[in-house]
């Protein structure tokens, strides 16, 4: 159980290549307490959401289990008034306002971020200042061979926080263009959207700005450690105890 002032966290994905690392942050952390863990594979761990919560006093889940499973697990906690941390991609606008509605019925915070870095909050923030300034945009998202959805949670999350913005001028409408429509990729939230998923990428999102003459590419690379999520995964679990309702984006915490 959490030492008294201690937030409590249950760690789903416990022993994933990033929620093993986050468990151990927690564990080590003065102000936090790792109360649980879940992962099916991990005799030592519970099973499922719903038993671990049920079974500890939990304040925090920290979701990063797959996009299979990361909904359900939201509304698991968000059901037993537990706030929650996602940072598993795979949610939708629509369920991201289902969850919104959810979390502030209930009274409690969930914070979501398609990535936890530093320097992925700083790509939102850096094309979204871009957005302003040029009207023509498009997103490629780099994924591994195996990743199973598209686009990646963070390649979403920058087409939404762009289309808060405005929407990027298509010289051909999508309706008026010649040959495969899908060679344009997918329209997300009114970006085109390029998902390349090959061997060799961990996760790279990037957003090109064109203008009459130049073009400005802001992109962000994940290397092979889970290092760099950690630090914001813990400013998120900070932060959402106290909070009501649905925050979308490591940016909105960084000020």
């Amino acid at each position: 159980m959490p030492e008294r002032d201690a937030i409590g966290v249950c760690v789903a994905g416990v022993t994933g290549w990033t929620g093993s690392a986050v468990a151990e942050a927690v564990a080590a952390a003065e102000d936090l307490a790792l109360v649980a863990g879940v992962a099916r594979s991990d005799p030592s761990s519970y099973s499922s959401v719903a038993e671990a919560l049920d079974a500890v006093q939990a304040d925090v889940l920290v979701d990063y289990t797959s996009a299979a499973a990361v909904k359900a697990n939201v509304i698991e906690a968000l059901e037993r008034r537990v706030g929650v941390v996602v940072g598993s991609s795979g949610l939708s606008a629509d369920d991201y306002a289902e969850i919104d509605a959810l979390s502030r019925s209930q009274g409690v915070g969930v914070i979501a971020a398609g990535n936890f870095s530093v320097t992925a909050a700083l790509l939102l923030r850096f094309a979204t200042a871009a957005a302003r300034h040029l009207e023509a945009w498009e997103v490629i998202d780099y994924a591994s061979a195996s990743k199973p959805d598209a686009p990646s949670g963070t390649s979403r999350e920058l087409a939404e926080r762009l289309d808060d913005v405005r929407k990027p001028v298509l010289a051909v409408p999508l309706g008026d263009m010649l040959g495969t429509r899908e060679a344009r990729g997918a329209t997300v939230a009114g970006t085109q959207v390029h998902s390349l998923r090959l061997p060799s990428f961990t996760v790279s999102t990037e957003a090109v700005f064109a203008a009459q003459g130049e073009r400005l590419s802001i992109r962000h690379d994940a290397g092979e450690s889970a290092a760099p999520y950690v630090a914001g995964t813990l400013l998120a679990i900070r932060a959402v105890p106290g909070r009501i309702g649905l925050t979308r984006g490591l940016d909105q915490l960084l000020d």
